[in-house]
């Protein structure tokens, strides 16, 4: 159940660009089935729409689920015109646990290269309100709750955070694609991760825009996502438009 995924697709048509949804629940829980209204949204507007499932903390480590990304993405890459899609136009997008790891897949290429593939083959990556694009910065931060969560995620060794940290692998000539990052506005901590993350790609000469969801928390900034007057649902879709063309 956690090596497996769910495809939604527009009933005609080809060559669909394919959004690859990977779900939250601090790395411990969470299904691909909850979804809400997204697999509608996107299909009507002509993609294809995957969730995916990987497997859970603390069954597997972070690699693990990074590396469950990785060969979904293969698999929907290998079976991509059974479902009207294209597999040369991929995105990555996730809220999150999720939005972590679609940045870390999209940023070190060692999961995808050992599925074959590269970095170059993604269009973009859209990760939604995470605070752990540097993992060992948030750790130090965090207070006694969270450091818990994040020690029994993450551990405690330096070299094992910083490995786990997308903006580690933040470098030009790397095939990086486009990132578009949203966080709530008034979450400090995604907030100033997601600053300090888009600074770092676009010294890189990586495009990065980050949008700030107004009047969101955590939770609605994802359940409300694919409603035709949410501005990050807007957002997300212009970006859509741009690198998938």
């Amino acid at each position: 159940p956690g090596q497996t995924l769910d495809v939604y697709y527009p009933p005609d048509g080809a060559d669909h660009p394919l959004v690859v949804w990977v779900h939250g629940g601090g790395w411990r829980i969470g299904d691909k089935a909850r979804v809400g209204i997204k697999p509608r949204a996107f299909t009507e507007r002509g993609y294809v729409f995957a969730s995916v499932n990987y497997r859970l903390v603390p069954d597997v480590a972070v690699e693990d689920q990074a590396a469950d990304l990785a060969a979904a993405v293969r698999w929907l890459h290998d079976h991509a015109a059974d479902y009207r899609a294209d597999p040369e136009h991929i995105v990555l997008m996730g809220h999150s646990a999720g939005a972590h790891l679609v940045a870390l897949v999209a940023t070190d290429p060692r999961y995808l290269k050992e599925q074959g593939l590269s970095l170059s083959l993604l269009d973009g990556c859209v990760p939604i309100d995470s605070a752990c694009y540097d993992v060992a910065a948030r750790m130090r931060e965090a207070g006694p709750r969270e450091g818990l969560l994040y020690r029994s995620v993450f551990g405690r060794d330096a070299d094992r955070q910083r490995d786990l940290s997308p903006q580690t692998y933040v470098a030009g000539g790397q095939g990086i694609p486009p990132f578009l990052i949203l966080h709530v506005a008034d979450r400090a901590w995604s907030r100033d991760q997601s600053r300090d993350f888009a600074e770092a790609l676009t010294a890189a000469e990586v495009a990065a825009d980050v949008f700030a969801g107004e009047g969101k928390t955590h939770a609605t900034i994802n359940r409300e996502l694919g409603l035709a007057d949410d501005p990050p649902t807007q957002a997300v879709f212009e970006f859509l438009a741009r690198v998938t063309n």
